[in-house]
Formats: C-alpha cells, structure tokens, sequence
C-alpha cells in the first residue's frame, strides 16, 4: 500500500508541506512522500532552489507547488489547515551565500521559522513538525564526536563565519519554547553534511565542486592544508531519517542529529574523487583568505554521535559513500555530455 506509516505500524496518507521544497534536501522529501502515495505541497522562492529539481515529479497530481517567499506567502495559514506535517527546509545555506549577505540570512532563517510556528499554533496544533538545525551550532567542541548534550561555544561577534549557526541556535530555542508554550509536535534536526543528487557548489558545497572539477580534468581546490575532517550522508538516506524522526512520538520534543558517523578529511576526500572519477586532476590548496575574501576560521571536524538518531527510529544507512561518489560522478558525466550535445547542435 503506497502511504506513509506511523510508528504505530498503521498506513496512513500525508498532507506534506515543504517549505524550500525545490532545494536540495526538501525535493527529495517530496520525491519521497510522493512515491509513498501522500499529497505534497511545496512553497520556494527559487533564490537557491530549482525547478530543475523537481522536474521530474512537477505534473505529479499530487504535487502543488508555489513560487513565494515563506516571510510573505498569503497561502500559508491554508497550508497550515491541510497539512499533517511540515519540513520546515527554506533557509540561506552555503558558507558563501552566507558571507555575502548576512542580513539576509538572519531575517530568512530566525523570523521564517517563527513565522511557521506561529501559523502552526493557531492553525494547526497538532501538526508533525521537522525544524533543520546544523552541526554549524556544535561550534569549538574538543570531544571526538558531537552530542546533543554538548555545550555549544561559538566565537566572538566579529567573526561573521559564525551568523549562520546563530541563526539555527535561533531556530532551535524557537522550537523548544514553542514546545513548552503549546506542545507541539516538533522534532529538531541537526544535520550533518548531507550530499548527493540535486545538490550544487554553487555556493561552497564541497563533494558537487570536487566532483565537477575532477570529472573535468580541472584542479581539485582545497581550502586551507585539507586536515579539516567531515561526515557525509547521503540525502537519500537523510530522508529516511527524517520521516521515521516526524512520525515517532517519543522523538517529539527532542533535538537528534541526522549524518553519518564516518568521517575523512577534505584531502582524503579530494584524493578519492579523483580515483573514483580516474582523473588526473591534481590537488590545489589555496587560503581561506584567497576563497573567501576575508578571515575564516573552520571546524577542524565534523562527526556525529548518531546513537540518539539509531534509538528512536532504528535507522541504518543504506547508500555507502563510494557508492554515493560513484552515482554523482555518473551523473556529473551524464549532465556535461547533454550539455555538450546541446551546444553542438546549437552551434
């Protein structure tokens, strides 16, 4: 039976609201949700999502989208009344996108997350809710793996870096108090390197650059000396997660990190792209003054602990990272010979 399953074991189809729905992640949850027979609705302002990515399941019958910004959209309270559950996913992301702007990434990521809650509270209390938090909110944690009790210690005012996790830590506090004033039925994310198809490096994703860099035979550039060291999970697995996360109710009300615990440096990860890609494409360090135009400080690394996540949903990954590369850099081969093909008969 194509529906979503509660954690009760009982099928049941879905009013979906996704905020952000044509980005990266919030596609797939609707690529998901549609194939499990639910209804979808999607509001996007397509300043970093794409049509493109959902091109694919757009005539879909059960698909609604709609072209607004979440700060201003007049349908929401009607989006609120329908849908069972919402992934809250509209937000500035990308280190870039957030240096260029930061305004924008406060106004965009605190009041559009509380706009949602307060349309939620009178429209629909009982609403399954996913807020997306980042593992950017851990900050300078010493500890080998990241913990949702761990203290969080942020760097000064000054250092601009640092507005982004600001703004999820906004996000999170919003959440909770929103929780204790009306109970909602909210579940906080904090998500770890996420990777795979639809996304960009546009704005400083690492694993789409190296690999468009390396199927092109381009140099791969790493910033800084590459000991800095990430976890990445595949989004098709990231989504997974999130919908056993919304539909539990022992989750509600928790804070639960969402990734992969198998961490690799920048370099190693520049170094296995270009094997798996069989490039010749050579490594390029460069500072991170010279990439970003000003002083940067970064996580020397990034992996979480992913027991709470395993507890309440017992989710295993199914995609392995080798096989995620494998997939994108197809994929990345696939998109340069249309676009070649393209040009040619253009031409």
């Amino acid at each position: 039976m194509n529906a979503s399953t509660n954690d009760t074991g009982t099928d049941r189809r879905l009013n979906v609201l996704i905020t952000g729905g044509a980005g990266f992640i919030g596609s797939h949850l609707a690529d998901m949700h549609l194939q499990k027979g639910d209804s979808v609705t999607i509001v996007d302002n397509l300043s970093t999502g794409s049509l493109r990515n959902i091109a694919g399941f757009r005539k879909h019958p059960d698909l609604q989208f709609h072209k607004a910004d979440i700060l201003y959209w007049e349908g929401i309270d009607d989006a609120m009344h329908w849908a069972d559950r919402v992934y809250h996913m509209a937000a500035v992301v990308g280190v870039k996108k957030v240096l260029s702007d930061p305004r924008v990434v406060m106004a965009t990521n605190i009041a559009g997350t509380e706009r949602i809650f307060r349309v939620a509270s009178r429209a629909n209390p009982d609403i399954e809710m996913i807020i997306p938090s980042s593992s950017e909110v851990y900050g300078f944690s010493g500890k080998p793996f990241f913990s949702e009790s761990d203290d969080i210690v942020l760097r000064p005012l000054d250092h601009h870096r640092w507005i982004y996790a600001v703004s999820k830590l906004a996000d999170e506090y919003l959440a909770m108090a929103y929780r204790k004033h009306s109970a909602a039925k909210v579940v906080v994310v904090r998500l770890f390197n996420t990777v795979g198809p639809n996304q960009t490096g546009r704005y400083g994703m690492v694993v789409p650059t190296f690999i468009s860099q390396a199927v092109a035979g381009e140099p791969l550039t790493i910033y800084g000396n590459g000991h800095q060291a990430r976890s990445f999970c595949d989004v098709r697995d990231t989504v997974v997660a999130l919908d056993r996360l919304a539909c539990n109710p022992q989750a509600q009300g928790e804070i639960v990190n969402v990734g992969s615990d198998a961490e690799r440096s920048i370099r190693e990860l520049a170094e296995l792209i270009v094997e798996r890609a069989g490039s010749s494409s050579p490594l390029r360090f460069i500072s991170y003054a010279d990439a970003y135009g000003e002083h940067f400080e970064d996580h020397m690394h990034r992996r979480p602990d992913i027991r709470k996540l395993h507890s309440l949903t017992g989710f295993w990954h199914h995609w392995q990272f080798n096989d995620t590369l494998d997939d994108l850099i197809l994929r990345e081969r696939e998109r340069r010979a249309v676009q070649d093909h393209t040009v040619g008969v253009d031409g």
